[in-house]
């Protein structure tokens, strides 16, 4: 653990010196252990890392994209391949933006998973961030369970990846929450700034999401990156990265998000 940082990578899999950086941004949670059920995947031509929030960081926007920043910065001082794929959803989508925007030549593509750029927008989410602070843990921790059905389409996903997402949540106290939820209502970027962003980018958004707006956002997202495209899943929610019928890899070749050269450079 890097004490001076508000922020950490874990690695879920064996370190690949010869395949491009994945960073994952999480959501909410802030662990990165909820990127398990991609990670397989994702490892056969990437070197995953996920970004893991310390629970006593009280960080600004500004802040967490300088420790992300440098955190990506140590890591390719020790990568021969110096691509940097950044992949960020939900408030971690609001992340990557933040840290593309801070250091737009280290990322070479920016993926958004349903980020969540639009709760600024939604009066009643933002009205959440001044009553979760004053949340009994009791109150917090059996609350985290009636959240489930507006976080995923649970016939979407497994037994385990449920279990896993209402124990990440629970972990989070309720300061914590309140002081991530406030970040989201005070997140502000610039038509500008995007228009400014000229990397290969990819926004990912559920249609059945029923916490955000996330096709609409997704659609403005696209329209003012100057490398925007977009995918819609017609029928997943907004933690669709547990979902077992999404394959982030799959659609990462889809939509010709993997180059041939950096399948080329890994199997070197």
């Amino acid at each position: 653990m890097n004490s001076e940082l508000s922020v950490d990578f874990i690695d879920p899999r064996e370190v690949n010196p010869n395949a491009p950086l994945f960073v994952y941004l999480p959501g909410m949670d802030g662990t990165g252990k909820l990127l398990q059920s991609q990670s397989n995947h994702l490892a056969a031509d990437f070197d995953l890392r996920c970004l893991s929030i310390h629970l006593n960081n009280h960080s600004t926007w500004q802040d967490l994209a300088r420790d992300t920043v440098q955190l990506i910065k140590s890591e390719l001082d020790h990568k021969t391949n110096q691509e940097v794929y950044l992949c960020g959803e939900s408030f971690g989508g609001c992340l990557a933006l933040k840290t593309a925007l801070a250091a737009p030549n280290l990322i070479s593509k920016l993926i958004l998973v349903n980020p969540a750029s639009s709760f600024n927008q939604l009066p009643i989410l933002s009205w959440g961030v001044d009553i979760t602070g004053f949340l009994p843990a009791w109150v917090h921790r059996y609350s985290a369970a009636g959240l489930l059905p507006f976080l995923v389409r649970l016939n979407r996903i497994s037994d385990g990846d449920r279990d896993r997402l209402i124990e990440s949540m629970k972990s989070i106290p309720p300061n914590v929450i309140s002081w991530r939820l406030s970040l989201l209502r005070d997140f502000r970027v610039l038509d500008e700034e995007l228009r400014s962003l000229n990397i290969p980018s990819l926004i990912v958004a559920g249609a059945a999401d029923d916490l955000l707006p996330s096709v609409a956002e997704a659609r403005k997202l696209t329209s003012l990156l100057p490398q925007g495209q977009m995918i819609v899943l017609p029928q997943s929610g907004h933690a669709c990265l547990l979902e077992t019928e999404i394959n982030l890899y799959k659609i990462l070749i889809q939509q010709n998000f993997i180059s041939a050269q950096t399948k080329l450079l890994v199997k070197l």
